[in-house]
């Protein structure tokens, strides 16, 4: 076997997910998505594989607990139309879904609202593919 001369890698990432874990959106591809870690199928089922990595909340945001899967999914979701997998007409429901997690888990309805006011009138340029991690190589 021949020793690798270089890596490949992307920055921007602080959590990395340890277990699969299992959401229903209401983001409907046409047909179903599947990349390295996620899985979207037409009914909306989306999957996230162990070993995932995302960014967490954005912005001057705090990364509290009832933050955390919200932000997982989302960032799921908007990663998958960056990559024109996920058409944008579904950005509003992934901000909504955003919204909906983080009330379940425990946080504030005002705080919801306003994260969700966030993303909703700052997050477009998060979706569109320009703005995918960039591949880096070392050495």
């Amino acid at each position: 076997m021949i020793e690798s001369k270089h890596i490949k890698y992307k920055t921007g990432y602080k959590y990395q997910l340890c277990a699969e874990v299992y959401f229903v959106t209401n983001c409907y591809p046409k047909k179903d998505i599947t990349t390295q870690f996620l899985i979207l199928t037409t009914k909306g089922e989306l999957t996230i594989k162990s070993g995932y990595a995302w960014d967490g909340p954005s912005g001057i945001s705090i990364d509290t607990k009832d933050f955390m899967r919200g932000s997982l999914v989302h960032d799921a979701l908007y990663q998958l139309m960056r990559m024109s997998l996920l058409s944008l007409k579904f950005k509003c429901e992934a901000d909504k879904h955003l919204q909906d997690i983080c009330i379940a888990d425990g946080m504030w309805r005002i705080r919801a609202w306003w994260v969700y006011k966030a993303v909703a009138n700052f997050g477009h340029s998060s979706t569109l593919p320009r703005n995918k991690k960039e591949e880096k190589i070392a050495p």
